[in-house]
């Protein structure tokens, strides 16, 4: 039976973005924006398990998230290629961890290209990170979350999942198809107590693109955006923590932008 009463009386606040006691493993955290929610979910208080090709770049990572308190492990893994992902949750069981929350973060980016000038094999290769990549992640994560009863993915998108952009129509068609990953997960696992999300950042500055965005032409398309300027990451903390924590329990099937309302431009 459902209940219908208001309660103001069970609402504590200050934990209401808590991850204390939650385990988390995060994918594409080598680096950039992987890097950056491993260290915001180990803040919140969750051990964060960071995972990615890049070993030695990873252990930067754990030492970062210990310099700051947190708790963090490494462990790598290759999600282009399904033995090591399979391998990863293999390890996981047998060292008796068991994931509350998985964000599903590993990516890569082809150059510009018109789709007549796109090759087959850089096609292949960025598809099989982008989307077969989280999928091999995610229905591993799924089976043992709905085993459990309980767990929570967010499938890391772009403002280009719903939306389209030229000269990157490989990049753009992997991150709309894992915004219907994410929404035909969330359909299918709901009843099992597992939430899945997809968190989709805007324009923000990193390694790859902030040279090109200091550039005039950079410039002049950073003003023509409806807030004028790049985001910042710690804009990303709030979204990216109300998907995985209790402040968005009843929170399912949702692809958030965050982009400062850029998808909002006239066409």
């Amino acid at each position: 039976m459902t209940n219908t009463a208001l309660n103001f009386d069970v609402l504590d606040i200050s934990t209401l973005h808590s991850l204390e006691g939650k385990t988390a493993l995060v994918t594409g955290a080598s680096s950039g924006l992987g890097a950056y929610f491993a260290w915001v979910l180990a803040q919140a208080g969750a051990e964060v398990i960071v995972a990615a090709r890049r070993m030695e770049k990873l252990e930067q990572q754990v030492a970062r998230i210990r310099e700051f308190g947190g708790s963090a492990h490494a462990v790598a893994m290759d999600v282009s290629r399904a033995e090591s992902v399979a391998t990863t949750f293999e390890q996981l069981d047998k060292d008796n961890i068991n994931l509350d929350i998985v964000l599903n973060n590993a990516g890569v980016s082809n150059p510009p290209a018109r789709f007549v000038d796109q090759g087959e094999q850089d096609w292949e290769r960025l598809l099989d990170t982008n989307l077969n990549g989280a999928w091999r992640v995610a229905q591993q994560a799924a089976k043992r979350m709905k085993a459990a009863g309980k767990g929570c993915i967010v499938n890391t998108g772009s403002i280009y999942s719903l939306a389209t952009g030229l000269m990157k129509t490989d990049y753009n068609v992997s991150k709309a198809a894992i915004v219907q990953l994410t929404k035909n997960m969330a359909l299918e696992l709901g009843r099992y107590g597992v939430r899945v999300n997809a968190l989709c950042p805007g324009y923000f500055a990193s390694a790859i693109n902030q040279d090109e965005f200091a550039t005039e032409r950079g410039q002049a398309y950073i003003s023509r955006l409806v807030p004028q300027r790049l985001g910042d990451y710690p804009e990303l903390a709030g979204p990216l923590l109300l998907l995985v924590s209790d402040a968005g329990s009843f929170v399912s099937g949702v692809a958030l932008p965050v982009d400062g309302g850029s998808l909002l431009a006239p066409i």
